[in-house]
């Protein structure tokens, strides 16, 4: 295989990793809404979508982690300034899994009515964390492809 070829192969694999992030993104923000009750579901909150929250949302960290991040640092990605840009970015993105996982270990299978006076607070920390991972996210999106 020629080095275009694997060039295009790797670019393609990127673009398919970038594709889907923000894909898995705005499933577990509409499930985020519906069970916290903001945003379009104001005041009509869904304790009971937390196990499918919870589900998607650690879908959407593995997303990021094993996809995007792990492709980067594990050497797949040869641009000096993306690699750069993840290496600066990663301690910040690793601090907002570290948040999902903690909401993970609390809420995975537990029974939602039970939980609902610390769901609220929990919810709005772990919001925080997601906006920021988010934004992080983006930064590097955009990293990959002004580097092309």
């Amino acid at each position: 295989m020629s080095k275009t070829s694997d060039a295009g192969e790797r670019r393609r694999a990127t673009r398919d990793l970038t594709d889907h992030l923000p894909e898995e993104r705005q499933e577990m923000w509409v499930l985020y809404e519906r069970l916290s009750g903001v945003g379009p579901y104001e005041d009509q909150a869904e304790p009971g979508r937390l196990p499918e929250f919870v589900h998607v949302l650690v879908d959407y960290i593995a997303a990021g982690h094993f996809g995007l991040y792990e492709r980067i640092v594990s050497g797949q990605e040869r641009r000096k300034r993306v690699v750069e840009k993840a290496q600066q970015l990663y301690p910040q993105i690793a601090a907002t899994t570290e948040v999902a996982v903690a909401f993970n270990d609390k809420y995975e299978g537990t029974d939602p009515i039970k939980v609902t006076e610390t769901l609220t607070h929990d919810l709005s920390q772990l919001g925080e964390a997601l906006a920021i991972r988010a934004e992080l996210e983006d930064t590097l999106i955009d990293t990959l492809f002004d580097s092309v």
